[in-house]
């Protein structure tokens, strides 16, 4: 644990902490534009998340900045993943941070730079990760840039992965000329 002053501590976020994480991940992705209301049964999955992740410390990690008379106010979440060994990465290991969010009432006081100095001693300590990601919010960018981060050396892509009877989604159709097109060259 670190005092930053006499009045924040910088601590490991511990299983009592799993409600307001829960809170804090809502505000970040509130701000991010999600509907975090539409369907509220996420912060439940969220919660038993942040419980079952709270056992994994050596692939999990949270640190919060509390304030006596307000409690946890600050986060910085990170895992680590396992990814097949490179060249680059020989021990696949790869970082990942999840949320990076403080309540509004206390921005401005360092404490998001506190929480991640913290994820950041505790990846380059205490895990195998060569490298550590995530994704900014025009916000954030410039603490995240302050810290070291940069563009990724290769493009990084993603796409939503549909379910059959999922609601809100469509499957995709497998162009005609590659369907049941399997013969042997």
């Amino acid at each position: 644990m670190t005092d930053t002053d006499d009045r924040v501590l910088i601590r490991r976020a511990d299983p009592a902490d799993v409600g307001r994480l829960v809170e804090l991940r809502a505000l970040m992705m509130t701000e991010m534009g999600e509907d975090v209301d539409a369907d509220p049964s996420w912060r439940g999955d969220a919660a038993a998340w942040f419980a079952r992740r709270m056992e994994q410390t050596d692939t999990f990690a949270a640190f919060v900045a509390a304030l006596p008379a307000h409690g946890v106010v600050s986060c910085a979440v990170g895992t680590v993943d396992d990814h097949a060994p490179s060249p680059r990465n020989r021990s696949g290991r790869r970082g990942e941070i999840a949320n990076v969010v403080t309540s509004p009432d206390f921005r401005g006081r360092g404490l998001a730079r506190a929480c991640m100095g913290a994820l950041l001693d505790w990846f380059a300590e205490e895990t195998a990760a060569t490298t550590v990601r995530l994704a900014a919010t025009s916000g954030g960018e410039a603490l995240y840039r302050g810290l070291g981060f940069t563009e990724p050396r290769d493009l990084i892509l993603q796409t939503r992965v549909t379910r059959a009877g999922q609601a809100g989604t469509v499957a995709r159709p497998v162009p005609h000329d590659q369907a049941n097109n399997w013969s042997a060259p």
